[in-house]
């Protein structure tokens, strides 16, 4: 009977995994399926180089290095916003705090995850961006500075989860032991802590990474979807995911413009994926000679 359920199990757990492995197959297929036809009529590097984002033109233009710049430079700001708070956060959390403090404010920090992507694009919209172009006496608060602060405070919960979790992983022994040489506390926090959790706080740098770039429905709403590269933090951007969801619903199946964003979801697969792969190769714990 027990042999019986071992192999249900077994079973089960393998058309599960083969499931998943085809929804993934599935999923690429049909995204490069759709977007590689574009290359039938205009080159990759005039696509990924030229700034000349005009899909409704005639002719159209689909330069889509602008957008690609606009995802970098969003997410790129909002690591920067999100970094020290979030390293901050989990040093306190895993090193400072006492136990009942620490117990109370990492699931505060992590409440932030649950947050809906659209609730932050409405905060965005209705208090900050007015809030910034009246600061700064700006055309718009809908901008690249917006969008950036927005998305940093959406990674905070993945970047310091994780960094707490590797920080109070290190064991105690190595804290003893920088302690007993006469550090103080924080320099054992800088220079054993933090060196000794650092793969830890690498890949979570990488997972905000992904879900910085991935991103929808915030820079939609709140980047300013101007297809330009920014001369200023305050400048209006538009991201590709925003672009992809901006004009889907315009485009007709099978034809240029509709070809276009779905290249757009290959450049923005590719980046996602090798993002996945890093941080994959950071966590993988090393073999045992």
């Amino acid at each position: 009977m027990k042999g019986i359920k071992e192999k249900t199990f077994q079973a089960i757990a393998y058309i599960a995994s083969l499931l998943t492995v085809v929804c993934l197959i599935a999923i690429i297929y049909g995204i490069f399926h759709d977007g590689l036809p574009l290359f039938k009529f205009i080159s990759w590097k005039d696509f990924l180089f030229t700034n000349n984002w005009y899909p409704v033109y005639s002719p159209p233009g689909f330069g889509a290095w602008a957008l690609i710049m606009g995802s970098f430079y969003v997410t790129l700001g909002a690591l920067i916003i999100a970094l020290p708070l979030s390293l901050g956060s989990a040093i306190f959390i895993s090193e400072i705090a006492s136990p009942g403090l620490r117990e109370i404010a990492k699931p505060v920090i992590e409440l932030l995850a649950g947050i809906p992507s659209v609730v932050y694009g409405l905060f965005g919209i209705a208090f900050l961006a007015p809030l910034i172009r009246q600061w700064f006496s700006l055309d718009t608060g809908l901008n690249l500075f917006t969008s950036s602060l927005i998305l940093g405070i959406m990674v905070i919960p993945i970047i310091c989860s994780i960094s707490e979790d590797a920080m109070s992983s290190v064991p105690h022994s190595i804290r003893e032991a920088s302690l007993a040489l006469g550090a103080t506390k924080s320099e054992t926090i800088f220079k054993a802590v933090i060196p000794a959790a650092k793969k830890g706080i690498i890949g979570s740098i990488l997972l905000g990474f992904g879900r910085a770039i991935g991103e929808t429905m915030v820079v939609l709403m709140v980047a300013g979807g101007a297809a330009q590269i920014p001369k200023s933090i305050f400048e209006p951007v538009r991201p590709m995911t925003s672009t992809i969801a901006a004009e889907m619903g315009e485009t007709i199946m099978g034809d240029l413009h509709y070809n276009a964003l779905f290249a757009l979801a290959i450049v923005l697969l590719i980046i996602t994926f090798f993002s996945n792969l890093i941080t994959e190769i950071v966590f993988r714990p090393k073999r045992q000679k």
